[in-house]
């Protein structure tokens, strides 16, 4: 469903929910994150670009002061959130996204209004393709459009990452809510994570896409795994006396060996070497080199498959498949995206090949892995819209 499909049916949900048309229309995406991955928290450079798929809001004015009502389209689940006072954490668990935005608007000292809103997402959950920064960016579009004040998109970008992490306790980095925010048609984002930079980088040959594969499968090793690999860059960067592995070169991390475990020396080649594959894609995607910029994924994969250790076979076998469709079959690049241990492979290819590649890497994943992956296609896709404002 595009864009303007998903806000007809969100309007039609929300005239039989309240029976009356809505005001307002806004919508946010989810995103993919085309390479650059563990390089956020170590200040380093992240591409990611907003997918066509997204979270919808429709609303009105409510009759009755001093609450919210989100209804869940979906799922015929309602939140109703109170704003008589300062809004804290509730029931349903999706509600606290939507909780922790509402509660970044009074802190800024806004007079929110009592409004009746049916939700609506296509942005599949837990795949990694970041729905719940969809829904805090999609929220704050809103509550701007409501109050007739905007807000700067990256104030609002980072209003929505504090509404994660003190409402939804999930320490994400930047990159989610500011694809969302900031997200432009025809255009991947370089964001530098250390100073909040960001560099729209086109991508606007039509001939290329994205290919996101889900393998719908999620390892139970997580957030302890992800603390670890942390820690580990805090010693790689202890060891080699900088600030952070931004700061540091693969000379000084070969010299510097002797100095650290092999795990720690491993988890460093990776980042130092992400950072550079990245800035290195974002020209090679400005310039139309699809060949070098799907040789710098798969070199990203091998690497997180390798010296990151945050793959796993699902994930391996779709990379394999897609390096097995090589570029005669229009398969320039693959590589997991996300935090790792499942999720979702992000695949670059040509655009007339999608129906013929989806195919052979569904069908080939369900026979070496014995599951069935969701896969879309998409181009880059717009950041926050208010389509009925």
């Amino acid at each position: 469903m595009n864009l303007s499909e998903l806000a007809s049916q969100v309007a039609a949900e929300f005239q039989k929910h309240y029976g009356r048309p809505a005001r307002w229309i806004v919508a946010a995406p989810g995103r993919v994150n085309v390479i650059g991955e563990h390089t956020d928290y170590n200040d380093g450079f992240v591409l990611p670009m907003a997918i066509e798929k997204y979270a919808i809001m429709a609303a009105d004015p409510a009759k009755e002061r001093g609450r919210i009502s989100v209804y869940d389209a979906q799922f015929k689940e309602t939140a109703t959130v109170d704003i008589s006072g300062p809004v804290t954490k509730g029931q349903p668990k999706w509600s606290n996204y939507i909780r922790g935005v509402i509660a970044g608007f009074q802190n800024r000292g806004a007079k929110i209004p009592a409004l009746d809103v049916v939700f609506l997402s296509t942005v599949p959950l837990g795949g990694g393709l970041s729905s719940s920064a969809a829904l805090e960016v999609c929220t704050a579009t809103l509550l701007e459009t409501a109050l007739g004040k905007p807000i700067d998109p990256i104030e609002k970008a980072l209003l929505a990452q504090t509404a994660e992490h003190e409402f939804a306790g999930v320490p994400c980095g930047i990159m989610d809510q500011f694809i969302s925010a900031l997200g432009r048609e025809g255009n991947l984002l370089l964001l530098d994570c250390r100073t909040r930079k960001t560099e729209l980088v086109p991508m606007s040959d039509p001939a290329v896409s994205l290919l996101v594969i889900n393998t719908n499968v999620k390892h139970e090793l997580g957030s302890g795994e992800y603390a670890k690999r942390r820690a580990e860059c805090e010693a790689a960067a202890k060891a080699l006396g900088v600030a952070s592995l931004r700061d540091a070169t693969g000379e000084q991390l070969d010299a510097a060996k002797k100095r650290m475990s092999d795990v720690v020396f491993r988890r460093a080649r990776h980042v130092i070497g992400e950072i550079e594959r990245t800035t290195h894609a974002a020209e090679g995607i400005r310039a139309s080199n699809w060949p070098t910029v799907g040789q710098l994924m798969y070199a990203s994969h091998d690497s997180l498959r390798d010296d990151y250790e945050v793959s796993c076979e699902e994930l391996d076998i779709i990379v394999e498949i897609a390096s097995g469709i090589g570029l005669k079959g229009g398969v320039y690049g693959c590589r997991m995206t996300g935090g790792g241990f499942g999720g979702c492979a992000v695949a670059l290819i040509q655009t007339d090949k999608v129906a013929a590649i989806t195919e052979k890497i569904a069908k080939d994943y369900r026979a070496k892995a014995t599951i069935e992956a969701s896969i879309f296609s998409s181009r880059p896709a717009a950041g926050a819209t208010v389509i009925k404002g």
